[in-house]
């Protein structure tokens, strides 16, 4: 072997060498982060007033103190918080969320893993919808800064952006529900839709599901054009666009190809934290539009003080989130190299 060749393969054996430590230097800082959420989480839940046996005992004249002693021993209420935290760590590590405290007593990650598709579903085409509208808009926007396009661009974002959620998806449900009757209101299928064909069933579920998909839209794209316009503007004020208009390239090759990759770079950092504020926002959306999805199922559980049940969803959250995190990540090597590089020089 050359040794061209050698100082090559040491080269690549580094450069691998390097992406492994950056990945477990990843990985344990995700766990402790995630392991510090649940420590907060687990705490605050027991602060708050009332517990999983009030619902069964409080309202029942026949149960008295004995039997609440009895459901706290069954819940395992009656140990210290550290040992029903430590009790709850080990089975989580085992991906046992356990039982519910309601009165169903299902597994907790059952009745997750049944909601959790419509909801991350609807969050997931949100995003996507947001993206191919506000991304545009953006552009168009800073490319015509002052123009009439750019001030009315800017008045109907700052609308969507003033109106809270819960109003506009109570506008859009009387204006397209109420008064045209051409979408549904509420709920998920029509009563008919087991006798529906494949693509009657789609259409039925598009037709659920195109108020909420609408109003998460809304909500989003303000603040997501505002940020895209804002930072095309300082990236079209660069020396190297100017360059590039020097050297005879069309405005296109320079606003599409040069500018816009730079440009995402911010608008990647508000997408992997914007995953946290879709969760939050499905409880009311949800609920609103009767939607049996993780944020419904949320609510009911902290009404109800199910403490596993919270737990687990908070921790389907944060792993969620911690996970967008990581995709903005592997998003900012791909739209700028150098990035990607630093990291693996690390």
């Amino acid at each position: 072997m050359s040794r061209d060749s050698s100082l090559f393969s040491a080269g690549r054996g580094g450069v691998w060498r390097a992406r492994l430590r950056r990945i477990a230097r990843k990985t344990l800082w995700t766990a402790a982060v995630l392991l510090g959420i649940t420590v907060i989480s687990f705490g605050v839940i027991h602060l708050a007033p009332g517990s999983p046996t009030d619902m069964e005992t409080t309202l029942n004249p026949l149960a008295g103190e004995a039997a609440r002693r009895q459901l706290e021993s069954l819940y395992g209420l009656d140990k210290p918080l550290y040992v029903q935290y430590w009790d709850w760590l080990t089975r989580i590590v085992q991906l046992d969320f356990g039982r519910s405290m309601s009165a169903d007593s299902r597994p907790v990650l059952d009745k997750i893993l049944e909601r959790l598709p419509l909801t991350v579903g609807m969050n997931v085409v949100s995003l996507l919808l947001t993206l191919l509208i506000a991304v545009p808009i953006g552009v168009l926007s800073a490319c015509r800064r002052n123009s009439l396009l750019d001030k009315t661009v800017t008045v109907l974002v700052f609308l969507g952006f003033a109106m809270p959620s819960f109003w506009l998806a109570l506008l859009l449900m009387l204006f397209f529900g109420v008064e045209l009757q051409w979408l549904p209101i509420s709920g998920l299928t029509s009563m008919d839709f087991a006798q529906m064909s494949f693509w009657g069933k789609a259409a039925d579920l598009a037709s659920h599901l195109a108020l909420p998909i609408l109003v998460y839209t809304v909500g989003s794209l303000a603040g997501m054009s505002r940020y895209m316009r804002a930072c095309m503007l300082e990236v079209l004020r660069q020396d190297y666009i100017l360059t590039a208009r020097a050297k005879g390239l069309s405005s296109a090759v320079v606003i599409w190809r040069h500018a816009l990759r730079n440009a995402l770079l911010p608008v990647i950092t508000l997408l992997g934290l914007s995953v946290p504020g879709l969760i939050g926002g499905s409880v009311i959306l949800e609920s609103i539009f009767a939607l049996p999805g993780l944020g419904q199922l949320f609510y009911a559980a902290v009404m109800a003080r199910d403490y596993t049940m919270i737990m687990g969803n908070l921790v389907i959250g944060a792993v969620l989130t911690l996970a967008g995190n990581i995709l903005a990540d592997v998003c900012y090597g791909l739209a700028d190299p150098r990035i990607r590089a630093a990291g693996e020089e690390r």
